[in-house]
């Protein structure tokens, strides 16, 4: 669009506007924004996504990634959240492989790249929805809005609410799925660079890969498949030239001239709408196949609105929740990770003076709808349409319109919508320049805007390297957000610091009384500060208000033992593993309680349990060898050390135990091997010392004993059967000694 572009002379340079050149610019400026982040950490859902996902590792079949949901859970599950991403993980799989393991600047750097991409290919979209559709005899693409097209990529290269895509590692989900939609867009295009003789079956062709990429871009994330109703849309308004108001118009005067329309079907508009719409149909019944019929199960606190008796209220909070959708797009300063729990409370009545931000989304939108129909310009037709399309249509699967989708509002979702939005502005800073004389202000207000941007979107990066910088970012812009106080507890408690994780936890379930990993992560922290009753209390409430939550009846259990309440408890872990059947840490508890009642058989068979579910669960190994070393059972007991020694080879615990077992049947060589490289393993502990010592002082080995008493008494002076046998090895030796005089 010439006139756009004149409008924009002001604000960019010619010599930036050669694509080579403008391209450069973008990646450059997209890089520079997010560089900060590439030595981050891990944060947040990154934790469940990447590192404790099975599915990255190379012990799991690459066939499971297609029965698995992005989490690393069955699909079937009734606990899937049913986002099938297998193309996303497969990239974590490969980032997990070239990294040689969890080592997250690797997976960083990937998404910071593939940024830079996305925001150059926006070059190339931009220049297509600008300045349509015009190729050379030879086939090349002309740039018809160098400027505008620059402008509006630099806009999204640099917006602050891609963030959260580009530093959160599991926000390549949105980047892989962005790349794919648009490359499935241009491909898209491409059906229409031949002339009418050549174009049938090439035509065919493309449309068909543009299909292909629209799958591959619905792989990486759900939102992907709706690039082929944006190609749909495009083709009717853009190819087909085809005019709604004026459609409606003859058919309101019955005019006879839309007999015309017959000219779409020739020139193969049909068809390809025809390819679209089975092609989606085809996909999305396949995916749905995959899925499970179920959709996929969310609570109340993950979106409240959906859960509201009123339709009223459900559709009054659904449109707030558009008009914060975008407000973040136009004010992207309040930046949140989370926006659940409480953070943006329910609008109950039409009176809550909330309801003007919804007003006000309306009429701007309105205002454009009709701006986009009704205008007698095509090309500021073509523009507006075509920025509301790339808006709304990427934002449907979000919307709550189809589905209940799992969260509030989530700036994730924003990315590919904000191209949609840098469009729109973009074209809103041409048609200002062009009614006022002020062109220098204006050029100094884009500047700015995008200088401000560069700068928070560096300002953001810092804050979510690190999960300490993330959560409290969040108390200033969530306050009343239940979980942004349950993970600064969490993140506080995991560095040791329980007094302060209290404080927090407290907050969380103060904020929220039915937050149930709350409850259970605070009735933990009581239960190790030995508050038994209080901690008994909270698990007791939090089984209550989630009857299947295994882990805090695993907990409740572990207080009701040391309670000495062991019939209660027994019944609490019984109760844990029939909500989650593969629960190798309960046995484990259940087996330390039959320990505690001296039903020996049981214990040892819910331990076997443990390490059958678990076989690298050193605990319920060390239990088994000691309980069957105390028991008298020294055969049975150094089979199953030897056993357990070959799941977990290097485990320092398991020699030690077995190593004792072995002293007691008297095979000294081999048990004095298995002590020194226990010991080697974790030289600080005095009992390691003190056990070798017994070894050689029945061995025989008397200075020998003597030197690994003297260490262990050196690392834990208060050992009372330490000092013990200390005391005997010297009165021996004394004796010794005024025998040779």
């Amino acid at each position: 669009m010439a006139e756009l572009d004149t409008d924009l002379d002001h604000i960019i340079p010619s010599s930036v506007l050669p694509p080579f050149w403008a391209k450069l610019v973008v990646g450059l400026v997209s890089l520079l924004c997010f560089a900060r982040s590439y030595d981050g950490d891990f944060v947040f859902d990154d934790s469940e996504a990447i590192v404790n996902n099975k599915d990255l590792q190379a012990d799991t079949p690459l066939g499971d990634l297609w029965h698995h949901d992005f989490w690393g859970s069955r699909l079937s599950s009734n606990t899937s959240h049913k986002s099938y991403r297998p193309l996303t993980v497969l990239t974590f799989r490969i980032n997990y492989y070239l990294s040689g393991g969890f080592h997250p600047v690797g997976f960083h750097v990937v998404n910071i790249l593939l940024h830079g991409g996305i925001s150059v290919l926006m070059v190339d979209v931009f220049s297509v929805l600008f300045g349509g559709l015009q190729y050379t005899s030879k086939g090349r693409r002309v740039h018809l809005a160098p400027r505008a097209s620059l402008l509006a990529a630099l806009l999204f290269a640099v917006h602050p609410v891609h963030t959260e895509c580009v530093a959160g590692v599991v926000g390549r989900a949105d980047l892989l799925c962005t790349l794919f939609f648009l490359l499935s867009f241009l491909g898209y295009c491409k059906a229409f660079r031949e002339s009418n003789k050549e174009r049938a079956h090439s035509s065919t062709l493309w449309v068909l890969l543009s299909i292909f990429l629209g799958t591959v871009a619905m792989l990486c994330k759900e939102q992907g498949i709706t690039v082929l109703g944006l190609n749909a849309v495009f083709d009717i308004l853009v190819i087909g030239k085809f005019n709604i108001v004026e459609v409606i118009q003859k058919i309101l005067r019955r005019d006879k001239s839309l007999e015309n329309i017959g000219m779409l079907r020739s020139g193969g508009l049909l068809f390809r709408m025809t390819l679209l719409t089975s092609g989606g149909a085809g996909v999305l019944y396949v995916r749905w196949r995959i899925m499970g019929t179920g959709p996929p199960a969310f609570t109340e606190v993950d979106n409240p609105a959906s859960f509201a008796d009123s339709m009223l209220v459900r559709a009054i909070n659904y449109n707030y929740y558009y008009s914060l959708n975008a407000w973040l797009l136009l004010c992207p300063w309040w930046l949140c990770f989370d926006w659940s729990m409480g953070c943006i409370p329910l609008i109950k009545s039409v009176g809550d003076w909330r309801v003007i931000a919804l007003a006000a989304l309306w009429l701007c939108l309105i205002g454009l709808i009709c701006q986009a129909l009704c205008s007698e310009d095509s090309g500021k037709r073509r523009i507006l349409t075509l920025g509301l399309g790339f808006l709304v249509i990427p934002f449907l699967p979000a919307s709550n319109l189809f589905f209940r989708v799992g969260f509030v509002v989530a700036e994730r979702v924003l990315y590919l919508p904000s191209a949609g939005y840098c469009m729109l502005l973009t074209f809103g800073f041409g048609a200002l320049s062009r009614h006022t004389k002020k062109k220098k202000l204006i050029a100094a207000f884009v500047l700015g805007i995008l200088f401000i941007n560069i700068l928070r979107c560096m300002i953001r990066s810092g804050e979510w390297r690190s999960e300490d910088q993330l959560f409290r970012s969040a108390l200033s812009v969530c306050p009343l957000n239940a979980k942004v106080h349950y993970n600064i507890g969490k993140n506080l408690a995991d560095k040791g610091n329980q007094t302060a994780a209290i404080r927090y936890y407290r907050e969380a379930v103060r904020l929220n009384p039915k937050y149930v990993h709350a409850m259970n992560n605070l009735g933990n922290i009581l239960k190790e500060r030995n508050e038994l009753q209080e901690a008994e209390e909270l698990l007791s409430l939090a089984v209550q208000i989630q009857p299947d939550f295994a882990a805090a009846w695993m907990n409740l259990g572990i207080v009701q033992n040391s309670l000495k309440r062991f019939e209660a408890a027994e019944q609490s872990y019984r109760t844990a593993i029939k909500y989650r059947r593969k629960y190798p840490d309960c046995y484990y508890n259940l087996g330390r309680l039959y320990a505690d009642l001296n039903h020996h058989v049981d214990a040892l068979n819910a331990w076997r349990n443990a390490t059958m579910l678990k076989p690298e669960h050193s605990l319920a190994w060390n239990n088994m060898i000691i309980l069957l070393d105390n028991t008298g059972n020294l055969a049975q007991a150094e089979a199953v050390g030897r056993e357990a020694l070959e799941l977990i080879p290097n485990d320092h615990s398991l020699m030690f135990s077995l190593a004792n077992v072995l002293g007691k049947s008297q095979k000294y060589k081999e048990s004095e091997a298995l002590f020194l490289k226990a010991i080697k393993a974790n030289p600080n502990a005095a009992s390691y010392h003190g056990n070798l010592a017994v070894l050689y002082h029945r061995w025989g080995h008397l200075n020998l004993a003597k030197k690994h008493y003297e260490i262990s008494l050196q690392l834990d002076p208060a050992a009372a059967g330490t000092k013990e046998n200390y005391g005997l090895l010297r009165r021996k030796l004394e004796q010794m000694q005024r025998k040779d005089v």
